[in-house]
């Protein structure tokens, strides 16, 4: 029996019977799965975010889980993403299908069924819907609680809408529908710690929600209040006042940004330079540009070159780049003579500043092109996965979009697979 058994399996290997299951095995991977983690098969895809990616294919599209398998069939003719990654609006998802709007859960059931022409995001636990040109309120069942009425109107913020019935004058509601603030003022805007701007004629000042006038219409512009400070403006010239209407940053200067990590830019003369929030100068306004503090730093600019500065306004690096972006994760891209790099935040160029493509430092990483192939460099310039791929996309949530051969796929973060 030992003898035919042998005899038999040489007969196979002579005749390659068995020969395509040994080649197909022998054969080099597909450029479309190997080194993916989710294989290359998308016409569009995002980024992924908390567990779930928005893909499409042809003109339908679905939700993925980081295994590649569908969460929600491709079925859905628009998932709405923000920032290039799907949106959550309180826990859910907003899918549109034959030309109706509804809400999915993360793990893809109809929470809401698409009956909507429009749909916006849940605030307070309530989201605005369109219904034949006219927009009302549902809860999170679904369940219509404020009767479509209004030709427009606000997300809920402090338990109060911005709502409309033509675009010349507006009011505001409660969760309940009940016009608590007349429909009377030509401008306002949501409340904000207690007060919300409001006026007519071109003048602005603030109510409380029971529509008191806390300080009087004279501004000729107006910005909500933020830890304790609102921004005004008046014959031309900008300042901040607190909630009693005192002006405790003088109405200087020309322009002026919110507070952002307690710096606010502002302008005279078209030069510009920081304040804090006592209204101290931390720059001298000398700067033809500048972009507000992120990560403790600032980028300024001058003579056409870009530097950064700190928070005392302490030059960190010289007016000698032609663009600096936002630091990301510790590192900033900067460009000088059309070439890309990386600069830490004492200054220092850690990636030099020679490559053609760059992105933004993302869990650790940075995409670079280099001959038209991308890849991705840890923060000390060593290449971690080398340039192969036709595009890609940054890092999120431990994956990143990458395209072969004109579909998109995914890989997985190295440190995921260590």
């Amino acid at each position: 029996m030992r003898a035919c058994v042998l005899m038999a399996l040489a007969f196979l290997l002579v005749t390659g019977a068995i020969l395509p299951v040994l080649a197909d095995e022998a054969k080099p991977p597909s450029p479309q799965t190997d080194g993916l983690a989710i294989p290359a098969r998308y016409d569009q895809v995002w980024e992924f975010t908390d567990g779930l990616a928005l893909v499409r294919i042809g003109d339908k599209c679905g939700l993925i889980d980081k295994t590649g398998k569908e969460i929600t069939p491709l079925q859905y003719e628009s998932v709405y993403s923000y920032n290039q990654s799907v949106y959550y609006t309180d826990g859910l998802i907003e899918v549109a299908s034959n030309n109706k709007w509804g809400y999915i859960d993360h793990t893809g059931k109809e929470v809401i069924p698409p009956r909507f022409d429009a749909v916006g995001r849940f605030s307070e636990g309530l989201a605005v819907v369109w219904s034949n040109g006219k927009c009302g309120f549902i809860d999170r069942t679904g369940k219509v609680v404020i009767q479509p009425k209004y030709l427009w109107a606000d997300n809920f913020s402090q338990g109060m809408s911005r709502v409309g019935l033509n675009y010349k004058v507006c009011g505001f509601i409660d969760k309940t529908g009940k016009e608590v603030i007349p429909l009377k003022y030509e401008g306002a805007r949501s409340y904000s710690e207690g007060l919300a701007v409001a006026g007519s004629a071109m003048k602005y000042g603030f109510i409380d929600k029971t529509g008191k006038q806390v300080i009087p219409e004279k501004f000729d512009g107006a910005e909500s209040f933020a830890d304790g400070l609102a921004a005004v403006r008046l014959n031309g010239k900008c300042g901040f006042i607190d909630k009693t209407g005192k002006a405790v940053i003088p109405l200087r200067y020309d322009s002026t940004t919110e507070f952002i990590g307690g710096f606010c830019l502002v302008s005279i003369k078209n030069k510009c330079g920081f304040i804090d929030t006592t209204g101290k100068e931390i720059t001298p306004l000398k700067y033809d540009d500048a972009a507000p503090f992120c990560e403790g730093l600032a980028l300024v600019k001058g003579n056409g070159k870009w530097g950064v500065i700190g928070k005392t306004g302490k030059q960190i690096t010289p007016l000698q780049y032609d663009a600096i972006s936002h630091f990301c994760e510790g590192l900033a891209r900067v460009t000088l003579n059309g070439k890309w790099g990386f600069i830490d935040k004492t200054g220092k160029e850690v990636i030099p500043v020679k490559y053609n493509v760059v992105a933004d430092c993302s869990e650790g990483l940075v995409l670079i092109v280099i001959n038209r192939k991308s890849g991705f460099f840890d923060k000390t310039g060593k290449e971690v996965l080398p340039p192969r791929y036709d595009a890609a996309r940054r890092f999120s949530d431990g994956m990143a979009a990458v395209l072969l051969n004109g579909k998109w796929g995914f890989i997985a973060h190295p440190a995921m697979e260590k």
